[in-house]
C-alpha cells in the first residue's frame, strides 16, 4: 500500500554513500527484483511499467507523478509508495530522491524515467507556456533528476537508468516540433551518458514507443486519429522495459519494425524527407 512519508522529512543530502572499503560491489539481479522509481506513474506508460514490476515481484517501488488521485491508485494497485511531486519546481528532484532512498534503504537499482507531455499543431501556434512545460518536464527535468540518482548507484556500482523515449525524437513529427526536439535531445542524452559511465556497473536504456494507447493524445489536445500505424497496448512498452532492464539492453523500440524508418532516416535522410512528405 501507499505510505505517506514521515512528517519530518528526509535529509536533501542526497551524496552517495560508498560501499564498505574491500567490499565489492554486487549488481542487482533483475530477474530477482530490487529497487525502483518509476516518474510519470500516475498514467500511461508509467503506471503500466510499475504493475508490471509489481506483477513481477521482489521489487520495492517508489512511484512519482503530479495527479495525487491517481497517483495514489496506482500506488496501492503496486504495493509502492506514492510520492506525488512536480519535478519541473526546483529542488524537486533532490527531495525525490532523498525520500525514495530514505524508503528505499539507501539503495536504488532502477530509475524509469517516464513523466512527460506533449502538444500538437503548428508551431506558430504552439503558447508559449507549453514550450516551457514540455522542455522543461520532458527533457530537463529528467536530466536533473538521473543527475541527482546517479552518484548513489555508481558509489553502489549497479544500476540501471531507464530513459522512456518517443519515436518522435528519432525521426521527427510534423506538428509536435517541440515534443520531437526534446525527445531527441533525451536520445542523445542517453547515449552521452553511456559512453561516461562505462565501466562503473551502471546501464542506460533508450526505450523508444511509436504510437501507444494511452491518455497521451488526449491530453496533448490534439487525439489521434491515424488508421496506421495503429496504437499498441501500454502493456506491450511496459514488458519492453521490463525485458531491457533484465536483458540489459541499451536501446528498444516498440514495436520493433519502427527501427527500419529509424536506419533510413539514418543511412538516406534525403530519401527519407520525400517519403515522409509523401506519406507522411
Amino acid at each position: 500500500m501507499s505510505h505517506a512519508p514521515s512528517p519530518a522529512g528526509p535529509s536533501n543530502d542526497t551524496r552517495p554513500v560508498p560501499a564498505p572499503a574491500g567490499q565489492a560491489a554486487t549488481a542487482p539481479d533483475p530477474a530477482r527484483g530490487g529497487t525502483a522509481l518509476v516518474t510519470g506513474a500516475s498514467s500511461g506508460i508509467g503506471a503500466a511499467v510499475a504493475r508490471r514490476l509489481a506483477a513481477e515481484g521482489g521489487w520495492r517501488l517508489v512511484l512519482n507523478g503530479r495527479d495525487v488521485t491517481r497517483l495514489e491508485q496506482v500506488a496501492a494497485q503496486s504495493g509502492a509508495l506514492a510520492l506525488p511531486a512536480d519535478l519541473t519546481r526546483p529542488g524537486a528532484e533532490r527531495r525525490l530522491t532523498g525520500l525514495a532512498l530514505d524508503h528505499l534503504g539507501g539503495r536504488l537499482d532502477l530509475l524509469v524515467a517516464g513523466a512527460g507531455v506533449g502538444w500538437a499543431g503548428e508551431f506558430t501556434g504552439m503558447p508559449a507556456a507549453r514550450i516551457d512545460e514540455i522542455v522543461g518536464l520532458d527533457l530537463l527535468a529528467t536530466v536533473h533528476l538521473v543527475r541527482s540518482v546517479l552518484p548513489h548507484m555508481m558509489a553502489a556500482g549497479s544500476g540501471r537508468i531507464m530513459l522512456i523515449g518517443s519515436l518522435a525524437g528519432s525521426v521527427g513529427v510534423r506538428g509536435e516540433a517541440v515534443y520531437s526536439a526534446a525527445k531527441a535531445a533525451l536520445a542523445t542524452f542517453a547515449d552521452c551518458l553511456r559512453y561516461e559511465l562505462r565501466g562503473t556497473g551502471v546501464g542506460v536504456s533508450h526505450v523508444i514507443p511509436g504510437v501507444v494507447d494511452t491518455p497521451f493524445f488526449d491530453r496533448r489536445g490534439t487525439p489521434y486519429a491515424r488508421s496506421w500505424p495503429r496504437p499498441v497496448p501500454v502493456e506491450r512498452v511496459a514488458d519492453a522495459v521490463c525485458a531491457a532492464v533484465l536483458h540489459g539492453r541499451d536501446e528498444v523500440y516498440v514495436p520493433g519494425w519502427l527501427r527500419l524508418p529509424a536506419r533510413v532516416r539514418g543511412a538516406a535522410p534525403g530519401l527519407y524527407r520525400r517519403l515522409a512528405a509523401r506519406f507522411g
